[in-house]
């Protein structure tokens, strides 16, 4: 049985949570989110408490077990604080701009890359426009659209020009042995 999917998720006040027999519904001050459940869990909410339970002890259910509970209070998590992805542009002359629901970056290329946000995420850029966050409700998306971000030009080993997370070390190399 997983550990992660013993403990229970405590629903906070002005959440409600709605359970079917294949999908949940998560409503909260920040927006709703539905999700379709494995059918080898039993998701149960009594005196705002929320348990997940395996359908039986078997191993392969003890695997969606816990996976499930995560994604539930993923939703939870994000229907009441959201969640925040913070990334930082490296490289001279490197930056990004906001226009409407579009990031336009500069990235070094010969002309801008433009990234069209997708439903539900947001995005800041700070005032000199190396540094940016992604926001919403969905982690899911979130990570994802901030992976994407950070492939348009993933950093780079020898200077660390590129995007990266703002938490994100780059394991530097050395370069040319011959040059000083």
């Amino acid at each position: 049985m997983s550990r992660i999917g013993k403990q229970p998720i405590s629903i906070p006040t002005g959440v409600t949570v709605n359970v079917n027999k294949e999908a949940i519904a998560v409503k909260g001050p920040k927006g709703s989110l539905d999700r379709k459940m494995p059918p080898y869990v039993n998701v149960e909410v009594a005196d705002s408490v929320l348990t997940v339970n395996p359908v039986s002890n078997e191993r392969r259910f003890g695997a969606f077990h816990g996976l499930a509970r995560s994604l539930i209070n993923n939703m939870v998590q994000g229907v009441t604080s959201g969640f925040e992805k913070k990334m930082q542009i490296e490289g001279v002359g490197y930056r990004v701009a906001l226009q409407g629901k579009k990031l336009v970056f500069h990235l070094g290329y010969s002309s801008p890359v433009e990234f069209d946000l997708p439903q539900g995420i947001d995005a800041e850029v700070g005032d000199k426009g190396i540094q940016f966050s992604i926001k919403g409700i969905d982690k899911e998306l979130v990570g994802q659209t901030a992976a994407t971000i950070r492939g348009l030009r993933a950093p780079e080993p020898y200077k660390g020009k590129g995007i990266r997370y703002a938490d994100e070390t780059i394991r530097r190399k050395a370069g040319k042995a011959g040059v000083k």
